[in-house]
């Protein structure tokens, strides 16, 4: 895949208008710079990376970078708005920093109406092809116009989302402008980045945009689920106008030589064999490479993508009396980081793709095999480092706060949708074990069904339908244990002691959701608001020590009352927390890593069993 990444930066880089506007800034500006902030201000495309890893193409164009901005609750209103308005006093914006992050360069709050305007131009070698303009993320609602016209619009902060815009081009430069709306109401699928949220709330776009030329007929999703049972991979292919009578051509690769291919038809599931399968695990993170063909009937190739895939299974079963999580038949101790992918000068955005790279590989080289990704839905090429890398995914829907309204039909219903929207996105990344519906009871509803749709619709992972059941939110009534799914899971932030624990039952594993959450100050890199953690220790030694307890005690959990999985809260500051294994701006370690690492991996090795 790299040879196509690079030929799409060049094309990326090129293509356009052949200008790009300017913004001063400099590192004096910014509150808490990061080591890669200043790399931001130095390039004309902030994350210039292919963002889609998993389906890739070999032509795309980079929509990042300087764009015309407005923002404002006085400003017209972009659901409703049947043309752009006139940009007046438009400030520069660097996209796709969220205005409310310093590295977009505006820095401001609460603009509700948001609308982005940039000028591009079609390279000719796209010339008779259709072409796709994709978003990775707007927060929340975007309304979509090219050359005044409007193209579309789309629901939901969080997740993908495409339009042919091919109908709307003309020759030479074309206009794009992006109106968002974000109430910060409550109503709609946020976590941390609403009403109630603990941090700097974000909004509008958040993510990549960028364009790519295709056929009519092209591939428009892709599921890959890994059967070791049968050998095979499972494939489903889905493409733009829900046709299911074209040929799919799907060729695996081990190191580049091709060893299994298999033909099966669009919108239908089909096998491709892979005999005697090496396994992905965090041990071992070995990866397929996949390429897909979409053929028609007089054989014509339609479109191709690049992909890749990982063969492992998940499962809870007994092991000596006690349900525990196995991963390719065995059970191996979850012991991970609750990740919130926050960023001092990005936000909600990385700033660049070393960055997000950089909490992955932390985790990583601490010893660590899981990331719990709290009520966050990351960029793609997230994902990818975790498969990659081999770290074991619990992905988090971010929760809504007001599910109980007059509204409640309406705000449930586009909840389920925007979780279907996640899985459907994300499911083919083999780094991912497991869905979590909610978190602590936070805007929970209906969570019995939820778990069960859930484990229904992908029985390929393990779902842990209500993390942390045993705390309550405060403003509402607390759902509770949702009493199914695969785990039975609390939240503890307090001595590792048995009453304390979950504990296993006759269908579910017992799963410490969240524990930890020992601070330390460090001056000179704490956000600029009162600082706390659950716990505060006095030096990074006195921290470290501290872990080493816990995670003795809490092998003691494992052998004696069934624990199976526990999540240290967290894997950087954030903000006024300082319970991070490094400080906010990524530039202090606050515990000794090695030592870390060292007893993270006795407590796997020790705890290790088959059935």
């Amino acid at each position: 895949m790299k040879n196509n990444i690079i030929k799409c930066l060049i094309i990326g880089t090129l293509a356009g208008t052949g200008h790009f506007i300017t913004l001063a800034q400099d590192l004096s500006s910014f509150t808490l710079p990061t080591p890669w902030t200043e790399k931001v201000l130095q390039r004309d495309i902030p994350l210039p990376e292919y963002p889609r890893p998993q389906m890739e193409r070999s032509e795309w164009m980079n929509l990042n970078g300087m764009w015309k901005y407005m923002g404002g609750k006085e400003l017209t209103d972009p659901t409703t708005a049947s043309q752009p308005p006139q940009f007046v006093n438009a400030e520069n914006i660097r996209v796709p920093f969220p205005p409310e992050a310093e590295l977009s360069g505006i820095n401001k709050k609460d603009e509700t109406f948001m609308w982005y305007k940039r000028q591009f131009t079609i390279p000719d070698s796209w010339k008779d092809k259709h072409v796709l303009l994709n978003f990775g993320a707007v927060d929340r609602i975007a309304s979509v116009f090219v050359n005044g016209k409007k193209v579309g619009t789309h629901t939901g902060g969080y997740n993908a989302f495409s339009f042919d815009i091919t109908d709307f081009l003309k020759k030479g430069d074309n206009e794009l402008v992006v109106g968002a709306y974000d109430p910060n109401d409550g109503k709609a699928a946020g976590g941390k980045n609403g009403p109630r949220g603990d941090y700097t709330y974000t909004s509008g776009i958040w993510q990549t945009v960028w364009m790519e030329p295709v056929e009519k007929q092209h591939i428009s999703q892709i599921k890959l689920i890994p059967n070791l049972k049968d050998r095979c991979l499972e494939i489903t292919i889905q493409t733009n106008d829900g046709g299911n009578d074209r040929t799919i051509i799907a060729e695996a690769e081990d190191g580049g030589t091709i060893i299994s291919r298999e033909k099966g038809k669009s919108g239908e599931t089909f096998s491709l064999p892979i005999s005697n399968p090496h396994l992905w695990s965090p041990d071992d993170p070995f990866l397929y490479g996949l390429n897909l063909k979409l053929v028609s009937g007089n054989g014509k190739i339609l479109d191709e993508v690049k992909s890749y895939f990982g063969m492992r299974s998940l499962e809870i079963r007994k092991v000596n009396g006690v349900n525990r999580p196995l991963l390719n038949g065995e059970f191996v101790f979850h012991i991970g980081l609750l990740d919130q992918g926050y960023w001092p000068d990005g936000i909600f955005t990385a700033p660049t793709d070393d960055a997000l790279l950089f909490d992955i590989e932390l985790a990583k080289r601490s010893g660590f095999n899981v990331i719990r990704k709290h009520i966050k839905v990351e960029p793609q090429r997230w994902y990818y480092h975790c498969d990659r890398l081999g770290l074991m995914v619990w992905q988090d829907m971010p929760n809504l706060w007001e599910p109980d309204g007059e509204d409640s039909t309406a705000i449930r219903a586009q909840f389920r949708e925007e979780f279907k929207t996640m899985i459907d996105q994300h499911i083919s990344a083999p780094s991912i074990v497991m869905w979590v519906p909610f978190n602590e009871n936070w805007g929970a509803f209906e969570a019995t069904d939820i778990t069960a749709w859930t484990k229904q619709y992908d029985p390929s992972r393990l779902v842990n339908g209500n993390s942390g059941s045993n705390y309550a939110p405060g403003y509402r009534k607390a759902y509770g244990d949702p009493g199914n799914g695969d785990f039975v899971d609390r939240h503890h932030y307090g001595n590792i002691e048995p009453n304390d624990m979950p504990k296993p039952d006759e269908k579910r594993a017992a799963s410490l959701g969240e524990f930890g959450g020992k601070g330390l100050f460090v001056r000179g890199h704490l956000w600029p608001v009162p600082n706390n953690a659950y716990e505060m220790m006095t030096t990074k030694e006195t921290l470290t020590e501290k872990y080493i307890l816990m995670m003795n005690q809490i092998e003691q959990m494992i052998k004696y009352e069934g624990l199976s999985t526990a999540i240290y809260t967290q894997t950087t500051d954030v903000e006024h927390e300082i319970n991070g294994l490094v400080t906010y701006d990524r530039q202090i370690e606050k515990m000794d890593l090695d030592k870390v690492k060292e007893i993270n991996q006795d407590v796997i090795k020790c705890t290790r069993q088959k059935p």
